[in-house]
C-alpha cells in the first residue's frame, strides 16, 4: 500500500451487534508471499498479511467481540500472535496454521492502548523480518480528544539476508516521507500511533524536530507520562505521541541512531498557515 496511504487507512472490521448488546468486529486476514518495495527500485521477497509489509492496521474499541478470520496462502505455516490480553488458545503460538488451512481468533478487545500483531511461527525471527506484522489499535470506550491521527510502524529489510538491514522504512518504503512530505496545517492536533518491530536491532526511535510531544507508553492511560522530542522503543514496544506545529515549514522526524536515519528512517512534516 501506499505509505501515505496507509498513515491513515484503519481497517475497522464488519461491525454487528450481538443479543447482549456487544459490538463484534470481524476482520480477514490472509497470509502470503510477494514481492514488496523496500526502497525505490529495490524489491523483497516477503511474507505478508494481505499482501503488504506491513499489513493491516486493525482497529476496534476496548469490550467489542473480535473475530479474526486468518487464512494461510502462503507456502510456510504461519500464525498470528496477538499482543493484549485473550486466552490461551487464541495466542497464535501453538496453533500453528499449515499452507493451505485456517484458523478464527476469538477474544474480548482488552485493554485499550496502542499494540501490535505478529506471526509466532519458530523461527520467529525469520517470520518477523520477512514482514508478517502490522499496528492493533484499541480505542477508549470514551474516544480521544480529536486529532489526525496516523499510525507509523518502524522496520527494516533485510535485502541480502545476511542477517542485518539494509533499509530501516516507516511503513514500508525507505525515504518516503522525505520524497512527499506528510502535509499539515499550523494548529492541527496530530496523534501517532507508533510501533516498533525492527528485525536484528534492540532498538529504534522517532524524534521530532523543532517541536515537543506528549508521550503515552503503549497508550493504555488518558494521560501522557513525559513531553519530549525523542522516545526509544525495543522490538515490540509502542507509543502514543501527540503534538501540534505553531509555525509554518517543513519539520524533520526520524531514528535517533543515525545508521537508521541514513539507510531510510526519516521524513518531513509540511506545514503550512
Amino acid at each position: 500500500m501506499d505509505p501515505m496511504k496507509f498513515l491513515t487507512t484503519f481497517d475497522t472490521g464488519t461491525v454487528t451487534r450481538l443479543p447482549n448488546g456487544r459490538t463484534q468486529r470481524e476482520y480477514r486476514i490472509v497470509a502470503l508471499d510477494a514481492e514488496v518495495e523496500a526502497a525505490p527500485g529495490v524489491w523483497f521477497p516477503a511474507w505478508t498479511y494481505n499482501g503488504t509489509v506491513p499489513g493491516p492496521t486493525l482497529r476496534c474499541t476496548a469490550g467489542d467481540s473480535l473475530k479474526i478470520h486468518f487464512f494461510n496462502e502462503g507456502s510456510h505455516p504461519h500464525t498470528i500472535h496477538f499482543h493484549g490480553i485473550h486466552p490461551a488458545n487464541m495466542d497464535g503460538v501453538f496453533e500453528q496454521v499449515p499452507p493451505g488451512g485456517r484458523f478464527t481468533y476469538e477474544f474480548p478487545a482488552e485493554p485499550f492502548g496502542a499494540f501490535l500483531y505478529h506471526c509466532h511461527t519458530m523461527p520467529v525471527k525469520k517470520h518477523i523480518h520477512k514482514g508478517l506484522y502490522g499496528a492493533f489499535i484499541v480505542d477508549p470506550p470514551t474516544p480521544r480528544p480529536k486529532a489526525t491521527e496516523f499510525v507509523m510502524v518502524m522496520n527494516g529489510f533485510d535485502t541480502d539476508l545476511d542477517g542485518e538491514n539494509e533499509f530501516y522504512t516507516v511503513n514500508g518504503v525507505a525515504n518516503y516521507y522525505v520524497e512527499r512530505p506528510i502535509p499539515l496545517k499550523v494548529g492541527e492536533p496530530v496523534r501517532i500511533y507508533l510501533v516498533n518491530v525492527t528485525e536484528f536491532d534492540l532498538i529504534n526511535s522517532f524524534h521530532l524536530h523543532a517541536n515537543m510531544f506528549r508521550l503515552y507508553r503503549t497508550g493504555t492511560s488518558l494521560t501522557h507520562s513525559e513531553l519530549t522530542d525523542t522516545v526509544m522503543l525495543c522490538q515490540g514496544e509502542r507509543c502514543v505521541l501527540e503534538f501540534t506545529y505553531r509555525t509554518p515549514g517543513r519539520y524533520m522526524f526520524h531514528a535517533h541512531q543515525s545508521e537508521f536515519a541514513e539507510l531510510g528512517w526519516m521524513g518531513f512534516f509540511d506545514v503550512t498557515a
